[in-house]
């Protein structure tokens, strides 16, 4: 699965196991329905206080398969419906699901995860893990945006 090694090797995720599946596929008059779930264990680093978590993917998923046919022309407009956007095509007698559970399994990992719903993150200031102790740091609220104007004095 050259997608989710790319996605392991920048550090996105680790996959701590084996992705398995269970997947049926049935011909249907000019296409092949393929349904099935795949899963895989992974280690996701959190968005806001840095601590590695487990996690699992679980996801069902349904492609339907048309044989390849010739491209229609690029001026041609054709309206997709919802089956479109679930279609792939293939060639010869075989069908390659790897594009089709990398896609899966990618889209199930989180792009902000978060160990858990209530994480409170790390101090702006200290880098305490506050979840863990809380910092002396001031509680005040300001925008970081804006932080280097705070001694800005303005004359008259």
């Amino acid at each position: 699965f050259p997608v989710l090694s790319a996605m392991q090797h920048d550090k996105v995720c680790t996959f701590t196991g084996l992705v398995r599946g269970d997947i049926t596929a049935e011909r249907e008059y000019d296409h092949v329905r393929v349904a099935g779930r795949v899963s895989v264990p992974l280690s996701l680093s959190c968005s806001r206080c840095l601590v590695d978590y487990d996690s699992f993917v679980d996801v069902n998923f349904t492609v339907i398969f048309r044989k390849d046919t010739a491209i229609q022309s690029v001026e041609e407009e054709i309206e997709l419906g919802e089956e479109d956007l679930l279609s792939s095509v293939y060639q010869g007698d075989e069908i390659d699901l790897t594009h089709e559970i990398q896609e899966q399994i990618a889209m199930e990992i989180p792009l902000k995860p978060l160990c858990s719903d209530d994480c409170k993150g790390l101090c702006h200031t200290c880098g305490t893990d506050l979840n863990v102790s809380q910092c002396s740091c001031s509680n005040e609220k300001t925008s970081l945006a804006f932080s280097a104007l705070k001694d800005f004095k303005v004359s008259r």
